[in-house]
């Protein structure tokens, strides 16, 4: 942002998804963001219901906010088809929220599309690099809320792609880490349209790391394994042998599970897995917002409920999550923002 707004009371008034990528810096800059408008986009409604700003949708006094934005961005519409060339979808996994960590290739993509279809995770800020005539569609998924259905989303990308469009389906951390990318891939190959994957930084990783925690150690830890916690043990849908799993040996990483992790720690835990092991969960990994909370087996969900913890958050379950580094030594480094 060109201004300085930290700590300051900023009104925009926009709700649509061109505002994100602005709401998205403002928040970074730690501004207090209060959107006012008759409705808003899911990503925006996701950062509500995150409590990381605030929606109003009566008349608001203007003179109350330090800095009043109102259109932040031209309204989007329908790019134009594309004659002379053949539709393409490029899958970009934009890592953990930190526009510092996409890829240079992922970065070249957004830059270059004509449109581009995103998740809530995304890192909405790197809508700053599209040239301004490129189409943003908000897929986001709220948690048991608003969301696209995945075979919408694959209408949209062979849609546009069959119009001679480039479109970029962006995505947080990696597209095939519970991303459900490759059932993308798959759909636009059923339809004849081209595809291009360019890897992304996944927080199974990167979230433990912002966090000064390493998945893996030597002398301490040989492996780490990453787990879906969307439905909890025990339940028709899950695939995981938790028995095995508390056994391992590994640090155990979990994304998607803050509502289930009560039953993931209760089903470690029957499996014999030490009460005491370590635990840590790291919310909103990479940005201003991001939140850290050391435990242990027996008292980690207690322990985030009472720090307010919520989705979406990595928990890491193993002895790593009891390191932490030197008090004189620096060790994380958060990636610097790209220039605009």
């Amino acid at each position: 942002m060109e201004l300085n707004v930290t700590g300051r009371s900023v009104l925009v008034l926009d709700g649509g998804p061109g505002a994100i990528a602005t709401v998205a810096a403002l928040l970074r800059e730690g501004a207090a963001v209060t959107v006012a408008a008759p409705t808003v986009c899911a990503a925006l409604e996701d950062l509500v219901l995150r409590r990381r700003l605030t929606w109003v949708t009566a008349p608001v006094d203007e003179g109350r906010f330090d800095v009043v934005l109102r259109a932040v961005a031209p309204p989007t519409t329908d790019a134009p088809a594309r004659t002379d060339r053949a539709g393409h979808v490029t899958l970009v996994g934009a890592g953990p929220g930190d526009p510092g960590l996409v890829t240079v290739a992922g970065r070249a993509a957004i830059e270059q599309a004509d449109v581009i279809v995103a998740d809530r995770l995304a890192p909405w800020e790197a809508l700053a690099w599209a040239r301004p005539e490129a189409e943003v569609v908000d897929v986001a998924k709220i948690p048991y809320g608003r969301s696209t259905s995945q075979e919408e989303i694959n209408r949209i990308l062979v849609r546009h792609a069959r119009a001679g469009r480039h479109v970029v389906r962006l995505k947080g951390g990696d597209s095939y880490v519970f991303g459900r990318g490759f059932e993308e891939v798959a759909a636009c190959a059923d339809a004849g349209v081209a595809t291009t994957v360019v890897p992304g930084v996944t927080s199974s990783v990167a979230g433990p790391e912002l966090a000064g925690i390493p998945v893996t150690h030597r002398g301490l830890v040989q492996g780490f394994t990453v787990i879906s916690g969307h439905v909890p043990p025990g339940h028709p849908d899950s695939s995981i042998d938790y028995p095995s799993l508390a056994r391992s040996g590994t640090t155990i990483v979990v994304l998607m599970g803050v509502r289930t992790l009560p039953a993931i720690v209760e089903a470690l835990i029957a499996a014999d897995l030490d009460e005491g092991t370590p635990c840590a969960v790291v919310a909103d990994a990479s940005l201003a917002s991001q939140q850290v909370v050391r435990s242990t087996l027996a008292h980690v969900v207690d322990d985030i409920a009472a720090a307010g913890i919520g989705a979406p958050a990595v928990a890491v379950i193993g002895h790593v999550a009891a390191l932490e580094p030197r008090p004189a030594r620096t060790v994380v480094t958060v990636a610097a923002p790209f220039p605009a």
